[in-house]
């Protein structure tokens, strides 16, 4: 047995825990400490706060799940000034091993991890994810993250892409509206624009503009909060129209992956677990024309576990040194 920490390094939240790792798996993950990132001027200052806590010494191996693309000597966050330096992570953390992988990759490799009491069943078959073949899993949060699960006779690999880049495909002429609003802002629509956390704002907007309503936008999190609550029937009504662009994205990345499974993850995804087995989700996941027996055959799944990035980082620890 190995003992490791495990980290999800956001933009806002800095989150650890000590697993211990054995024969490729996760064996145990303690419960998370979380701290505010703008509570401390680096990640060793954060890390040395972590082991106050922990009270005794951290286990000599970490692994990083950082919320930034893994390239360079200089990794820099998109949210907080925190800047992480791979070749002096050794001498800065007094650890003997690490590993630095992207948070979404974690989220994947976390999909591969969990019991299947931790994917709650959206549409298609209700039937276990395929244990062999390609599962995509779509996350939508501050961006649209999207990465590939592989098993095959050589084992579990996880694909990282920037598939939420794709181009946003509108699907009726309020789709259409939404985009026509979008490219006086953006010169280029990508399906990160609509299918995110900022996106509901975007949509919100070219509804309004469509019926003539006057609206001056919130913040994100009010929208997000009077969508989900009902309060603002028109935030409802941009919500529902979220949930149709996120079936139809999903199934379009289904199709291109060639998967056999699909899990929706993300910072949104758990806020989303009732609503969208109720809109239009699983009409949009399946509408691919000449191939809709197809989708339809497919189980779309929400993971539910807590701290995904958490685990997905001690899991792909495991799977480098099982």
């Amino acid at each position: 047995m190995i003992q490791v920490v495990a980290v999800d390094l956001g933009g806002t939240n800095v989150r650890f825990a000590i697993a211990d790792v054995a024969g490729g798996k996760v064996t145990s993950i303690a419960p998370e400490v979380t701290l505010h990132t703008a509570d401390y001027a680096s990640f060793a200052l954060a890390w040395g706060a972590f082991e106050e806590k922990a009270g005794s010494k951290l286990p000599r191996a970490v692994v990083i799940a950082i919320a930034a693309p893994i390239e360079g000597d200089a990794i820099k966050l998109t949210n907080n000034p925190w800047v992480i330096r791979p070749s002096a992570l050794k001498q800065e953390l007094d650890v003997d091993d690490f590993l630095l992988i992207n948070d979404f990759g974690a989220v994947a490799y976390a999909v591969a991890a969990v019991e299947p009491h931790d994917l709650h069943h959206l549409c298609g078959p209700d039937e276990p994810l395929p244990a062999t073949g390609v599962i995509s899993v779509v996350g939508p949060g501050t961006g649209l993250g999207v990465a590939l699960i592989l098993r095959d006779a050589s084992g579990l690999h996880v694909i990282e892409t920037e598939g939420g880049h794709g181009d946003f495909a509108p699907l009726d002429v309020i789709e259409d509206a939404i985009l026509a609003l979008a490219r006086q802002r953006y010169r280029r629509v990508s399906n990160e624009r609509i299918v995110s956390g900022p996106g509901l704002s975007e949509i919100y907007q070219a509804l309004a503009q469509r019926d003539g309503r006057a609206v001056v936008p919130g913040d994100d999190k009010t929208l997000w909060t009077a969508a989900l609550e009902g309060s603002d029937p028109h935030a409802a009504a941009a919500l529902d129209r979220f949930c149709l662009s996120l079936g139809a994205v999903a199934g379009d990345l289904a199709l291109e992956h060639g998967a056999h499974g699909v899990v929706i993850a993300g910072g949104l995804g758990l806020r989303l677990k009732d609503r969208l087995a109720l809109s239009g989700f699983a009409e949009r996941f399946t509408a691919k024309g000449r191939f809709e027996r197809r989708m339809a055959s497919i189980p779309v799944k929400l993971i539910t576990y807590p701290q995904p990035g958490l685990l997905g980082a001690a899991a792909a620890y495991a799977k480098r040194v099982g």
